[in-house]
């Protein structure tokens, strides 16, 4: 298996781990998981009605499905921080994390 098609494989893992654990989070606590993930309703809704099929149909792709939420300096600091305790460090990063804007399907 050459190193490309061995990456998307690995790709299309994560899609689907990534895929799966989002609907179970988001039909365990829509609000939380939709918290959690940086997303917005209309996006919740979405992946939480797709079908097994249509979730290892989307998973297939050859792009990323998830997105790093850490592209705000403040927010990778607070949470590599190992001077603050641990559970200061996430409600830091949590409050820094919920100021920004939710993904849409837009």
């Amino acid at each position: 298996m050459s190193a490309t098609s061995e990456m998307l494989s690995e790709i299309k893992e994560v899609n689907l781990s990534y895929l799966l654990l989002a609907q179970r989070l988001l039909r365990e606590d829509k609000a939380m998981g939709m918290f959690r993930m940086g997303i917005g309703d209309d996006l919740a809704d979405v992946l939480t009605n797709l079908s097994f099929a249509q979730t290892v149909k989307l998973a297939a792709s050859n792009q990323l499905l998830c997105r790093f939420r850490f592209d705000d300096h403040a927010v990778l600091s607070s949470l590599t921080d190992k001077g603050k305790a641990s559970t200061l460090a996430h409600a830091h990063s949590a409050i820094l994390m919920a100021s920004q804007p939710a993904e849409s399907l837009s």
